[in-house]
């Protein structure tokens, strides 16, 4: 099997922090961390119910924001009286001892009750950020609280451990299981992640404690905090990702902050110390997005098309009710034995870029995607196993539906984040006042249309490109130019001439009689 590396890299500006996440080089997740951000996923607030609502179900509650948290009975938690009367204890300062060994629980809620029967206008209440403010609706809330750590996720008010379906082997989850039981505190529920796989009781113990003590400060806060108030702040945005992603095939983590750098550094020593050494402060006069080639695929990944290899390509569209995402092959001459063979093929290569397009967007919703018609069964068997695979690395809740008879799959997807839009188109520069796409967007087209004709009649002519001025300087400016790179790979010089009544996005390839080798190109 082939090395999988995987390298984080985190941008520093003067307002956010920019993480990318890369494997085996290529783009897969991005995330931007604003320091004006007050509400992230994981955080614990005291909050105040603003109004219970009979027909939803529900209760709006105040957490701080513009918009008020909505905050469903499914999620109020069975152990709810429970928490409520723990808080009262703790916010009147009768209660000292914040381990629960000694505390009394109540009843369980009713799981099929209403809303008015549990909660009441102005309580106050802890409930957890479930999903960040997206476009106009407040944040997503519960109030049955957990805790995140490395292996392990604390559930305060409960007394099952459960373990991670993603964990296959049922020894190693009855293991796991038998040794959580044993070290678990009286009146905490626990949740063992996948990562925890393989791990020794010490490891295990260690993250416990870490937990334990993080939810004792927090009870330590309640008693003055003042509502609605952040108890329990999520890691900062770089360490939550860490925890989240961090395994062993982790090749690099370079940063360009010195404060970071720090930070991050001391997480990864308290998580794996033998790890420590692939944290690196990024100091070199090239901007850092720029030396790991970030800047290029953050252009060329989030445009209306996404280009893939073998001139294939994704047209991706957004409507109010769901994302739509098409299949392209591309105009390419293929030798592929035939149709059907072609079809699995580009296929099988759009499943691994729509995965990591889902990733890298964090589209949420409802997802169709209309693939290469397919008749025979066990190609379209192949192709669902292998998106499955693909979309394993996956952190997001999802559901893949297996491909219909017209070749459309079915994805939902969970997003707790506002989905990430990059635009990648720039002013024309002729001056027409149009919008445009970046010129690396057209090179990276431009190159593939190249590398086609190279593989097909192009071979032994001589290949003139006809481009705007201005295209035709860009690929020939600078050492080395992207002129010199071509020479190198396909040993063959291109002549570049620039055409001045070619529109910006225009250009053609032709043989030394002028005769174009393929149609010209208006991207």
């Amino acid at each position: 099997m082939n090395q999988v590396n995987r390298e984080l890299i985190v941008r520093s500006n003067s307002n956010s922090v920019d993480f990318a996440l890369l494997k085996n080089g290529k783009l897969i997740e991005l995330h931007k961390d604003e320091d004006d951000h007050k509400f992230n996923v994981g955080d614990i607030m005291l909050a105040k119910i603003r109004k219970p609502v009979t027909g939803l179900n529900a209760a709006f509650v105040n957490v701080g924001y513009e918009k008020d948290a909505f905050l469903h009975y499914h999620d109020l938690g069975p152990q709810l009286k429970s928490m409520l009367k723990f808080l009262k204890l703790a916010r009147s300062g009768r209660l000292k001892d914040f381990s629960l060994k000694n505390f009394s629980f109540e009843k369980d809620i009713d799981k099929n009750g209403s809303i008015k029967d549990v909660v009441k206008p102005n309580q106050t209440m802890l409930v957890q950020i479930v999903k960040e403010p997206i476009s106009t609706k407040g944040p997503r809330i519960s109030s049955e609280l957990s805790i995140a750590g490395r292996y392990l996720i604390l559930v305060p008010f409960s007394d099952r451990v459960s373990v991670s379906q993603k964990i296959g082997s049922k020894e190693e989850k009855d293991r796991l299981k038998r040794l959580v039981k044993s070290i678990k505190p009286k009146g905490f529920g626990v949740i063992i992640r996948t990562v925890a796989e393989g791990k020794k009781v010490a490891e295990l113990d260690k993250d416990l404690e870490n937990l334990m003590s993080k939810w004792i400060s927090m009870c330590k806060k309640i008693n003055r905090a003042s509502t609605p108030s952040k108890v329990l702040v999520e890691l900062n945005r770089a360490s939550s990702i860490l925890r989240d992603v961090f395994n062993d095939s982790f090749s690099g983590i370079h940063v360009d902050d010195e404060t970071l750098f720090n930070q991050i550094k001391d997480y990864v020593h308290e998580i794996a110390p033998d790890k420590e050494s692939i944290v690196k402060l990024y100091s070199s006069n090239v901007p850092i997005f720029e030396k790991f080639g970030i800047e290029r695929q953050i252009k060329t990944s989030f445009g209306r098309t996404a280009s893939m290899s073998k001139g294939a390509y994704l047209v991706i569209e957004h409507t109010e009710a769901l994302h739509v995402i098409d299949v392209n092959s591309g105009n390419r001459s293929t030798k592929a034995k035939n149709q059907e063979d072609t079809a699995l093929e580009v296929n099988l290569i759009a499943a691994a870029e729509v995965a990591r397009q889902l990733r890298l967007r964090d589209m949420g919703g409802i997802i169709v995607i209309d693939f290469i018609d397919m008749v025979r069964p066990d190609h379209r068997k192949k192709l669902y196993n292998h998106l499955r695979d693909e979309m394993k690395d996956d952190r997001a809740k999802h559901k893949i539906l297996p491909p219909s008879k017209f070749g459309l799959v079915q994805i939902t997807r969970q997003r707790v984040r506002p989905e990430v839009n990059i635009k990648t188109t720039e002013v024309d520069p002729s001056g027409n006042g149009q919008e445009v796409e970046a010129p690396i967007v057209l090179i990276e087209k431009i190159s593939d249309e190249l590398e086609r004709i190279m593989k097909g009649e192009g071979r032994e002519k001589a290949i003139t490109l006809n481009a705007h001025p201005f295209i035709a300087a860009y690929l020939t400016k600078g050492f080395p130019s992207i002129r010199s790179k071509w020479f190198l790979e396909f040993k063959k010089w291109i002549k570049i001439q620039p055409r001045d009544a070619y529109s910006y996005l225009e250009y053609r390839f032709t043989d030394k009689d002028g005769a174009p080798l393929q149609e010209a190109q208006e991207a």
